[in-house]
């Protein structure tokens, strides 16, 4: 039986949570569900491309100063559009902690029956109020899934919660080392003129160990004196304005000059990401902390080599045999894996191996798993 699914997601602006919203959206519409994507947009200008049959644009309210009164306010127009909204779901799932908690201010009204959330990962608020949210959204639903073992193993130990694990997906036709034609435009856009080109998306934030992989990028350029770093993206609800400075300050100490050492395009529109893949030599995510790793999928998919951290959830679907391994408290390490990458009769095994892994991991078995559980949810509510 076809089901009524609405998904929650707070921007517009490309990260991993939005792509894999929009990515299940689509998988779900293609299994012949329909599915309205809500999503909150800051900017008036909507999502960069349309992978499912449905969206609602949530408008906002310029921000308020104090992250707290902005999550506030947050949950509050989504809280208010769907009092509106005439729509009624079979499942109503968010993917954050700000769409949870507008379930949450719903449910407890009784304008829906039960609410799902996705733990992507779990954040460490210095904020009482924030992290107050964040426990509310995580304990409170009625289904919460999780994309990772490492996750689901956190939930269970910190939370005492029983998260069933739904699996990430790429596409492996719009990702792919398939020229498009367009990235040598891309390039001049961008000033990528280095050889090699180490690639980042993520922007420049704590958990992504961004000053390490600055300077592990320096120590690396002592042996290849033309290689760039390309750091992308950015789109993030918390400001990192201490972490950007330090950041800054480093990369001057280190005689790094923006626009030819180190390219920090900013937010790529949606349709240039696969370009820009391939513009890229290697793939580096030397992260502390992450839910899963989307964006390494699709630079496997891309036919870049793998510079990660070896720990969860990388580990959880890359070896020593398809990536280079990196300790991510390490700069040296990090380094080491940089120009070990940068080397074809290394790199080119890993990359081989790496794309045995990509069948495993679609959107629609995604889907289907999501599935399995909605329909347990639902048939629990109709017959408690």
């Amino acid at each position: 039986m076809a089901m009524r699914i609405a998904l929650l997601t707070y921007s517009t602006q490309p990260r991993s949570r939005l792509d894999h919203t929009l990515e299940l959206a689509a998988a779900l519409t293609d299994l012949g569900h329909a599915v309205w994507v809500y999503a909150l947009d800051k900017d008036g200008r909507g999502f960069g491309r349309s992978r499912c049959h449905a969206v609602q644009l949530v408008p906002t309210q310029p921000a308020p100063e104090s992250i707290d009164a902005l999550i506030q306010q947050r949950i509050q127009e989504f809280v208010t559009h769907f009092t509106q909204d005439t729509r009624r779901f079979d499942i109503y799932h968010a993917q954050d902690c700000i769409g949870a908690n507008a379930l949450l201010h719903l449910r407890e009204r009784g304008q829906i029956p039960h609410l799902v959330r996705t733990v992507h990962h779990v954040e460490d608020y210095v904020s009482p109020y924030l992290q107050a949210c964040q426990d509310r959204s995580i304990r409170q639903p009625d289904l919460c899934f999780c994309v990772s073992d490492r996750w689901q193993q956190a939930l269970q130990q910190d939370y005492g919660l029983t998260a069933p694990r739904v699996f990430n997906g790429v596409d492996t036709v719009r990702f792919s080392p398939l020229s498009s034609g367009r990235e040598v435009a891309l390039k001049q856009r961008y000033g990528i003129t280095g050889s090699p080109v180490f690639l980042t998306v993520g922007g420049i934030e704590p958990r992504k160990n961004s000053i390490r992989l600055l300077q592990a990028f320096a120590q690396a350029r002592q042996t290849l004196p033309q290689a760039q770093l390309v750091i992308a993206g950015g789109a993030t609800l918390f400001d990192y304005r201490p972490y950007r400075e330090e950041f800054f300050q480093m990369a001057a100490q280190l005689g790094m000059e923006t626009g030819r050492d180190l390219i920090l395009p900013g937010i790529i529109p949606d349709e240039d990401l696969p370009d820009l893949y391939r513009c890229g030599d290697g793939f580096c995510l030397p992260s502390v902390k992450e839910g899963w790793g989307l964006v390494v999928l699709e630079a496997i998919a891309a036919g870049l080599p793998i510079v990660t951290a070896r720990q969860p959830p990388f580990t959880e679907f890359l070896s020593d045999r398809s990536a280079f391994l990196v300790d991510p408290t390490s700069v040296s390490s990090i380094a080491q894996g940089l120009v070990a990458a940068a080397d074809p009769a290394q790199a080119q095994p890993r990359l081989q191996q790496s794309q045995t892994i990509l069948p495993q991991y679609t959107w629609a078995r995604s889907a289907q798993l999501h599935l399995q559980h909605y329909g347990t949810l639902t048939a629990a509510t109709v017959n408690p």
